[in-house]
């Protein structure tokens, strides 16, 4: 080892070692980019010293009313300035970020304020008869509201609660930001979906969010100034970390309160909007578009899409259109994306809806991870040809620290030493990593697994289908079969049959559909199509 044996004088100082936290982005862009377009919502448009002063008010007025390192401000509020400037004024404070999702039901929502035991709440006028229907069912003290209005989009004050413009103008322009002490402080917490019991509390740090605002420039080959549309609810993942990315790209980021086909081109075509990430269900949305809401641009538009594995059909249709998609794939607890599909040159060549099936791959890990690889049930590499299923787990620095109050299902994630993402897929020669199911919404049909996510696939190439989803549907003779709900484009029409033979054309007969349902399927706030729902309405078919 030679002279690394005597280390004297070769410590940690604050000179050579600062704690990782995405708050230093918006810091440095303060000075570095002052000038600049930070913020944009219809008229307001915020340089970025414009949004360093409010964010440092709102972190001060948050200190005045007694929020201390460590305690929780939940946020309830869709894509709007207030929802950005919370991103970074909560953990200003030292304080802990909890998004929590707009489309709940009361009884969620007054869970997940008595679960993390929030202080104050920042409500969007439009939700807060929720969250006032939510503190009625509390049995702990209810947070401090204040109220955040909308003139933008029609949405006035109901007037009951402290306004958030007079909340932020109580606070100081020149509060000294609390920086964390330890990169793995938490920074936010995120509840995941809940579709089985309560939903988890996921609590990232601030070591794995900077990590992934550093990785997903590299992956996405980010430049500078990009003008990225927030449609991913910073309440999802904290918009993939992507709000608390731009400012280390003196980026601009376009709220979008209303997710239609409409204001996303309005957004390209006025705006200059070259980025922005989306489940699925918003590429179909731009694919199926009236003419009246589409508006001509001229140059590319870059997508990160996630959420559901994208149909091939989908991404060949949209590429058409000068949108530029690359799958991505993570989840909650890993802070959103950690995975990418990189493209091969050597696949130029290939015909179209090879390239799109290529594309629909989630692909390898990112660069701020680890490993992300697929398992068998005994922690062993599966073989990778393209067919042999296993799990997909995963293992690096944007990983959560664990469930809050929740030490048994932490230990349950973690076991092994990666974090486990019960998503089943199949590896490629090449590493690429391909989901085939969760593991909940495989069908096993007379002793053959069925993969729903390759039924819905076939699905989607049919001219007609604009969504579709496949579920388990019981069956006496072969304990289940494959049940398709499925939404026609505006004007197309098909049936039962039509839509059985031509899955059945395209793959094997048992994995053709036994029943199809014509209906609008139900669905998240961030596009997921909740399958719960239609497994539990199967059943009854």
């Amino acid at each position: 080892m030679g002279w690394m044996r005597d280390e004297t004088g070769l410590g940690r100082s604050a000179a050579n070692h600062v704690p990782l936290t995405p708050l230093s982005h918006l810091q440095r862009a303060a000075a570095v980019f002052a000038g600049r377009e930070a913020l944009v919502y219809g008229p307001t448009r915020l340089t970025y010293t414009q949004y360093y002063r409010r964010v440092t008010q709102l972190a001060s007025a948050l200190s005045k009313v007694g929020i201390a390192p460590g305690d929780v401000v939940a946020t309830i509020l869709p894509n709007i300035p207030a929802q950005s400037e919370a991103s970074f004024a909560v953990p200003a404070c030292g304080a802990v970020l909890n998004t929590i999702n707009t489309r709940l039901d009361a009884d969620t929502v007054a869970y997940i304020l008595e679960h993390g035991e929030a202080k104050v709440a920042l409500v969007d006028s439009q939700f807060l008869p929720l969250v006032m229907a939510a503190i009625d069912l509390m049995d702990t003290p209810a947070p401090l509201i204040i109220e955040v209005p909308d003139p933008v989009a029609g949405v006035p004050a109901i007037g009951e609660q402290q306004d958030y413009e007079d909340f932020l103008a109580s606070g100081d322009a020149d509060f000294q930001w609390i920086m964390p002490q330890d990169e793995w402080e938490s920074l936010a917490l995120n509840y995941t979906s809940g579709t089985t019991g309560r939903p988890k509390g996921v609590v990232y740090h601030h070591r794995g969010a900077y990590l992934m605002t550093m990785g997903t420039p590299i992956s996405w080959e980010l430049p500078l100034f990009m003008r990225y549309l927030q449609i991913v609810p910073l309440f999802h993942c904290n918009g993939w970390n992507h709000t608390w990315m731009l400012p280390a790209l003196g980026g601009t980021a376009i709220c979008c309160r209303d997710i239609t086909a409409a204001n996303i081109y309005a957004a390209i075509a006025d705006e200059g909007v070259t980025h922005f990430g989306g489940a699925p269900i918003v590429l179909n949305l731009i694919v199926n578009a009236k003419d009246a809401d589409r508006r001509a641009f001229d140059h590319v538009v870059y997508v990160f899409t996630a959420g559901a594995p994208p149909a091939a059909a989908t991404l060949a249709a949209i590429g058409k259109l000068g949108f530029d998609v690359k799958q991505v794939y993570g989840l909650t607890e890993t802070y959103g994306h950690v995975t990418e599909c990189i493209w091969d040159d050597a696949w130029n060549g290939l015909p179209a809806d090879e390239q799109a099936a290529i594309k629909a791959r989630q692909g390898v890990a990112m660069p701020m991870m680890e490993d992300v690889t697929v398992v068998d049930d005994h922690m062993q590499q599966v073989m990778m040809d393209g067919a042999t299923q296993g799990e997909i787990v995963i293992r690096g620095n944007a990983v959560m620290k664990g469930y809050l109050k929740n030490p048994d299902a932490t230990a349950k994630a973690f076991k092994g030493g990666y974090f486990h993402s019960e998503d089943l897929a199949m590896q490629h020669p090449d590493g690429a990593i391909q989901i085939s199911d969760r593991a909940k919404d495989i069908i096993i049909s007379g002793g053959e697994n069925i993969s729903s996510v390759e039924v819905e696939g076939a699905l989607m190439h049919h001219a007609a289908v604009n969504l579709c989803a496949v579920v388990a549907k019981p069956d006496d003779k072969w304990g289940e079969v494959p049940c398709a709900f499925v939404e026609l484009k505006e004007g197309a029409q098909a049936d039962e049959a039509e839509l059985i033979a031509f899955v059945r054309s395209r793959l094997a007969g048992f994995k053709s559909p036994k029943k199809v349902v014509f209906q609008e399927l139900p669905k998240t706030s961030t596009g997921k199509i909740q399958k719960f729902e239609l497994r539990k309405l199967a059943r009854t078919l």
